[in-house]
């Protein structure tokens, strides 16, 4: 297990914004692998894939159609569901203080976002305002 050098301190409310998809589906495999610490995990999905059933850690968890409550106080969004979705929730995120790490190219230019490749710059996820991509 390699746990990251900027690992919070405390345990955090995750929510993963396309849980049901490939790259959803791996997030959950790394939060796991590397001992994340979570208190909540909210599992979000289109509404094609609303109710499926996710394991995680032994856990069973219902995937929920993405809304505004589902992101109450909430500390971590990891989104991988395509650009126009991590753009119609980013304020969302951030009027709940939380830090939207987005894995498609919706702001990966933005000179404000900083685009972080662990192996190159992992520093620079301290760096943002909200949004890591």
């Amino acid at each position: 297990m390699r746990k990251s050098p900027f690992l919070p301190n405390r345990s955090l409310k995750v929510v993963i914004l396309g849980s049901s998809g490939a790259v959803g589906s791996e997030l959950l495999k790394i939060l796991e692998e590397r001992d994340f610490p979570v208190s909540e995990l909210v599992l979000l999905s289109s509404e094609r894939s609303e109710g499926k059933i996710i394991q995680w850690k032994g856990e069973e968890i219902i995937t929920k159609k993405a809304n505004k409550k589902e992101f109450l106080n909430v500390d971590l969004v990891f989104a991988s569901a395509g650009g126009s979705i991590s753009k119609k929730w980013l304020s969302t995120v951030k009027d709940q203080n939380a830090v939207l790490i987005d894995n498609s190219s919706a702001f990966r230019l933005e000179k404000d976002v900083p685009l972080v490749v662990p192996e190159v710059n992992a520093s620079d996820v301290l760096k943002h305002d909200g949004i890591i991509a």
